[in-house]
């Protein structure tokens, strides 16, 4: 253990692990980098009017690796930052977002398969299901949301979308999570 003071008094750093504001900071900007190509990038593809959702993807890769605080703030995060960029009702992806990634970080120590299709299945399953209860709490306030068959078509294709999306990110988004945590080192 390193220590070393400051103005205000004694600080402990670990060796090898950075401080925590240091690792919000890395994934805020890893939250802000999905939304930002969700909002430029990804929003000019589109299939039978479906996108894909990264923000989505991000909180769900989140949570699956790193349990269910992480993901839940994860997804608060995310949830709140996409409702105020892109002009959306105020709370109802972070809610979301939120429940997702706590469920999904609670879920994960029920899945025990080395498979590397997990994250695809996970990610796939988890954005469906997210959408659906996204289109359900967008109804339930008032919101203009069409038919439970178009909520759940949209629901379906993005899950697909993020499915496809998933083999090219998970890796990425796994290399910021264990550059984050704490090293072990042995002499």
């Amino acid at each position: 253990m390193v220590a070393f003071s400051s103005g205000r008094g004694p600080f402990r750093v670990r060796a090898g692990r950075l401080p925590p504001v240091r690792r919000a900071i890395v994934w805020a900007a890893v939250v802000l980098t999905a939304l930002l190509l969700q909002s430029t990038v990804f929003a000019q593809i589109q299939l039978v009017g479906a996108k894909p959702d990264l923000v989505f993807l991000v909180t769900i890769v989140l949570a699956y690796l790193e349990g269910p605080s992480s993901g839940a703030l994860g997804g608060f995060v995310g949830g709140m930052a996409e409702d105020f960029l892109l002009n959306q009702p105020k709370g109802i992806t972070a809610l979301t977002l939120t429940l997702l990634g706590y469920a999904v970080g609670a879920l994960r120590q029920y899945i025990a398969s080395p498979s590397p299709l997990l994250p695809v299945a996970v990610v796939g399953a988890g954005t469906v299901v997210g959408e659906v209860f996204f289109g359900l709490v967008s109804f339930l306030l008032g919101q203009n949301v069409g038919s439970f068959a178009f909520v759940l078509r949209v629901a379906l294709l993005a899950g697909v979308y993020n499915a496809v999306l998933t083999p090219f990110l998970f890796p990425v988004i796994r290399r910021v999570v264990e550059s984050s945590r704490a090293k072990a080192y042995r002499w």
